[in-house]
């Protein structure tokens, strides 16, 4: 059968109901002359019987009044369909206009009813995620173009000067697969952290209760044997807390927070890291011992790829590629947390992150695109 508009269905609907309830309506007004009708015809009075005669007539001026007033609602409820449909066609029109080359736009929707102004902030909380896991796929893409292209130049050099040596041995020819099988672990974990900055960028998509205090624990136990060969003492105080979130993603940024204290520490130097709940929301902090950092160069440490300098390579030379904090900015971004960085003045970094307890999917979709509160990170 042939689709009909909602707004002829209502329109319809409206009238009738208008129809049926006047009908009733009329029907219950006229239950008295239809007594006098029966009456008259058993010898009541001429007045009676006068009234009785006209009885026909009246009823069929009501019907006529009746059908024109059916017609009258029918033409009012399409126009009071059209008036609140009205949010419904402009969502319908925007979400048309709207492609991979404009997701910034939004509907903005202001309606009169709130079932209309939620729908429009969830299709807005998904254009959001949508430009998100575009935005993260290019920026995937430049990255690793951008950094990929160091060690495979590296790699074919190494190959090509080995090829070339006519006096080659099996020990030289050893030691190009050495350091062949060096820069390709090196590019897998590039790979990895790529990807994982990627993927944090991308949003939520399924959220749960997180236990930040229990993956701090076991982030801690993971890397005891990491802080016992560098001699650095972890001082954690880790209390209650959970928060909305993804797991995996929040693993990643207690994990990262976590490396970035101890590959950019001293020998001996100290790691203070803690979890509490305030008001039914859940932070988390983080401050190691380390070089100075400048104060007005941790903005710059937002963006990916951004080190401070030789000095924060780590004692062991493992040094990180500028994405860690990067990574734990974009989780917090993503979770709607706020994130603080803050310079010591003995030398290294206090991190914290505070979760607001009132995040969710949908108050997440109404934050996308909202400034976060970070004031600074370091990798």
């Amino acid at each position: 059968m042939p689709r009909r508009r909602l707004r002829t269905r209502l329109a319809l609907f409206y009238g009738g109901v208008f129809l049926v309830a006047s009908a009733v309506l009329l029907a219950v007004a006229f239950l008295p002359a239809v007594r006098i009708s029966r009456t008259s015809r058993v010898g009541a009075g001429d007045a009676d019987a006068h009234a009785a005669s006209n009885l026909h007539q009246v009823l069929g001026y009501s019907g006529i009044a009746l059908a024109a007033a059916a017609v009258l609602a029918a033409a009012l409820g399409w126009l009071a369909a059209d008036r609140a449909l009205r949010p419904l066609r402009t969502i319908t029109r925007s979400a048309r206009a709207i492609s991979a080359s404009n997701l910034h736009e939004r509907l903005g929707l202001n309606a009169s009813y709130d079932e209309f102004t939620e729908l429009g902030e969830t299709l807005d909380g998904l254009f959001g995620r949508l430009e998100a896991s575009f935005e993260s796929q290019r920026q995937f893409v430049a990255n690793a173009s951008h950094e990929l292209r160091t060690p495979l130049a590296a790699e074919r050099t190494l190959l090509q000067v080995t090829l070339a040596d006519p006096g080659a041995t099996a020990e030289t020819l050893r030691s190009a697969c050495e350091q062949l099988l060096s820069l390709g672990a090196q590019q897998e974990r590039l790979i990895d952290a790529l990807l994982t900055l990627a993927s944090s960028q991308r949003g939520i998509e399924r959220w749960e209760p997180v236990d930040i205090a229990a993956i701090t624990a076991n982030v801690l136990a993971a890397r005891g044997e990491e802080m016992a060969r560098r001699g650095i003492r972890v001082d954690a105080a880790v209390g209650p807390a959970v928060a909305p979130g993804d797991p995996r993603l929040m693993e990643s940024m207690v994990a990262n927070l976590a490396d970035n204290a101890l590959r950019y520490n001293v020998t001996g130097g100290i790691v203070e890291i803690g979890t509490s709940m305030t008001a039914g929301s859940a932070s988390l902090w983080i401050a190691n011992t380390g070089p100075v950092i400048p104060a007005a160069e941790i903005g710059r440490l937002f963006q990916p790829f951004q080190q401070l300098g030789a000095d924060r390579i780590g004692r062991d030379g493992d040094g990180g590629y500028g994405l860690g904090l990067a990574i734990v900015q974009a989780i917090a971004i993503a979770h709607g947390a706020s994130l603080s960085a803050r310079a010591r003045p003995g030398g290294g970094l206090e991190i914290r992150v505070d979760f607001d307890r009132l995040m969710g999917p949908l108050s997440h979709a109404k934050a996308i695109g909202r400034p976060n509160g970070s004031k600074g990170s370091a990798d």
